[in-house]
């Protein structure tokens, strides 16, 4: 599996042949250039995960590609008259021979005033686990974790508890967008996870990697 991270939460996952977008976001603009994109997953509907002007870029460039999302989502879609495959908590799907399941159902607890959203995680081929925002622990092993770290909904303590509770192979920092304002971040949980035996990375913005 070849994974390369645009930012923050939008990753082209490569398997079997197959590339997979998730999460293009108001937060990453080079997502507007890749080509032959097969699968778009779409967690939730937070600007920094689901930009409409910026999906329908990816989607003029790759037409072929066939978006993935739940129902909150798949509303506003249908508002803009894109078409979806709906995928949700306890579903799975193949696609391309590439077999996707949906995990959770709702977005990390920010605050009451904050109207709660569907949140789907999602699981690809049996090896990699992209939670968006939350900390669902799916009921099967996770070999490649894709750890949050930083957001208003969450502390790093929760998300080196998280990683340790899944025990993954490896795992790499996402939903850092907002991190590159501050200096050094990543230093607690590498030393943290490291001890655990967890092989916790830091690839740089468009890096791609293999696992």
């Amino acid at each position: 599996m070849r994974i390369t991270k645009i930012g923050h939460c939008c990753l082209v996952i490569e398997e079997g042949g197959i590339k997979i977008i998730t999460d293009p976001g108001a937060w990453t603009t080079a997502q507007n250039e890749e080509k032959n994109i097969n699968i778009i997953l779409i967690t939730h509907e937070h600007q920094d995960h689901f930009h409409i002007d910026s999906l329908k870029t990816v989607l003029k460039n790759n037409p072929q590609a066939k978006i993935i999302t739940n129902d909150d989502v798949g509303k506003i879609l249908e508002k803009e008259k894109i078409a979806y495959t709906l995928l949700e908590d306890g579903g799975s799907k193949t696609f391309h021979n590439i077999l996707i399941g949906g995990f959770g159902k709702e977005h990390a607890y920010i605050y009451k005033t904050v109207p709660q959203v569907i949140n789907t995680g999602y699981f690809i081929s049996n090896r990699f686990f992209y939670p968006g925002d939350s900390f669902y622990k799916p009921p099967k092993p996770v070999e490649i974790l894709a750890l949050p770290v930083a957001g208003p909904w969450m502390k790093i303590s929760e998300a080196i508890d998280y990683a340790l509770a899944l025990k993954p192979k490896h795992a790499f920092p996402v939903h850092d967008g907002m991190l590159k304002f501050f200096g050094p971040f990543h230093s607690q949980p590498q030393k943290i996870l490291k001890d655990a035996n967890i092989n916790f990375f830091i690839p740089k913005d468009r890096e791609t990697f293999e696992l």
